[in-house]
């Protein structure tokens, strides 16, 4: 008898019964593939439904990796049952990071490394170059029933499977790294999790836009998504959450690529801070990511466009709103920016998402277009609106205590903001015309 297939989208998950080149619900080419319908058994006993106010509030105690910038991404540490997927492109540092995790990790209980990729010769030269000398047991296999089985068998308290993408499963017909293998092998490894309490970790492969490698449930099945983000050829290395059911998405933590390997960097407001802040088109403002306040450095370029469409370009900032800016700075400051490419930039690789980065922007460009420079040791927080008006953001309080600490002098801010901060000075503006003059006319 023929067993019955369907086709289904490697991004999205939309199926039909044949194949086309486009998925009409995602519009991404070439990403439908076939798989074969799986007939799945109700178990034996089935789950009964519990009252909510029955259900115990306790939450189970937490295990510290050992990297502080790993657990403060993570919400305080692993928890009981927890999947981490940990994704980023090729050579950024995720084996090297979990290499060391699992060194510290194997202090506090049996650790399973399993690899697809490598060898255990290519393993143990990793861990001899970062000076690593806990007992991990390594595993060189892509059966997700072995691997299972041998840390089953070795009670292992800890998993980390190198990589997802090179993992297979006898229950599902198709190739390793294929839709239908990813979806299958992660939900098992998620269900002993589940099971047996197991943190596990799995390394997963990005495409050439970012994303993660496979289908997109692969995200929906695991309880965190962590991201490492960073230019290959500098040593800053940026670690995001873009999900997590046991800790806050917004933390960052930031690591600094070593020949010891992956160094935690815990104050790195100064490796985002360069040397030429004195220059015009540069100004400095303070972000929040979680809880933890950083100075960013943002620095500007105006150029007369050769062309008749002037070019914008910013990067670590999103170009809508590069270009919302603009247009602001244009008709509420009286700058003429339409005939000039406008390019911007933000120092250390940070990608700059909290709106109180702003004012930093407008100040930058203002600086660029005046050609002088933003006063001395003269941070700027706020964001700007369409009127041009400078607004207030949260937790002021703890950015300005931060740069206070870094040692500015004077922080631009929207005008009503109040702090007892003995040696800073806050310089209140209301809307971007009164900052940009602060530029194009400094006070001796």
């Amino acid at each position: 008898m023929k067993q019955k297939s369907v086709f289904v989208c490697g991004e999205c998950g939309y199926e039909t019964p044949r194949w086309m080149g486009k998925c009409p619900q995602c519009g991404s080419w070439n990403t439908i593939v076939e798989e074969e319908r799986v007939s799945l058994k109700a178990p034996a006993a089935p789950s009964r439904a519990v009252p909510l106010r029955e259900v115990s509030a306790q939450v189970g105690s937490r295990t510290p990796t050992g990297i502080g910038e790993l657990d403060r991404v993570l919400g305080g540490g692993l928890t009981s049952g927890m999947t981490v997927l940990i994704g980023g492109s090729p050579g950024i540092g995720k084996s090297t990071l979990l290499l060391q995790c699992a060194d510290n990790l194997s202090r506090a209980g049996l650790v399973l490394y399993a690899s697809g990729e490598e060898s255990r010769h290519q393993i143990r030269l990793r861990a001899d170059r970062l000076g690593l000398g806990g007992e991990v047991l390594l595993l060189c296999e892509n059966s997700v029933e072995n691997i299972l089985s041998e840390a089953q068998g070795r009670k292992a308290a800890f998993l980390i499977v190198d990589s997802i993408q090179t993992m297979f499963t006898e229950d599902a017909p198709s190739a390793p790294g294929s839709v239908t293998q990813i979806r299958a092998s992660a939900a098992k490894f998620t269900r002993y999790a589940k099971e047996t309490g197991t943190p596990v970790f799995l390394v997963g492969h990005v495409t050439k836009e970012g994303a993660l490698a496979g289908p997109k449930v692969l995200e929906h099945i695991v309880d965190t998504v962590l991201y490492f983000e960073g230019d290959r050829q500098e040593g800053l290395r940026l670690l995001r959450s873009e999900k997590n059911r046991f800790g806050s998405t917004n933390e960052l933590g930031v690591f600094e690529m070593t020949d010891r390997g992956m160094a935690p960097v815990p104050d790195p407001s100064g490796l985002f801070l360069s040397g030429s802040r004195t220059a015009p088109g540069c100004a400095v403002g303070c972000v929040l990511e979680g809880s933890r306040p950083l100075l960013a450095e943002v620095q500007s370029l105006l150029c007369p466009s050769v062309y008749g469409a002037p070019r914008r370009t910013a990067v670590g900032m999103d170009v809508p709103r590069f270009n919302m800016l603009l247009a602001v700075l244009e008709r509420r400051a009286g700058l003429r920016l339409s005939d000039k490419d406008a390019y911007l930039s933000v120092a250390g690789s940070l990608r700059l998402q909290d709106r109180g980065a702003d004012l930093a922007a407008v100040l930058c460009v203002a600086s660029a277009a005046y050609d002088k420079p933003v006063p001395a040791m003269t941070a700027a927080i706020g964001e700007v609106g369409l009127t041009g008006d400078v607004r207030p953001v949260g937790q002021m309080s703890a950015r300005l205590k931060e740069c206070l600490r870094l040692g500015y002098a004077s922080v631009i801010v929207p005008e009503g903001t109040k702090a007892d901060l003995p040696g800073l000075k806050l310089i209140p503006v209301k809307n971007v015309l009164e900052a940009a003059s602060l530029v194009a006319y400094p006070k001796e």
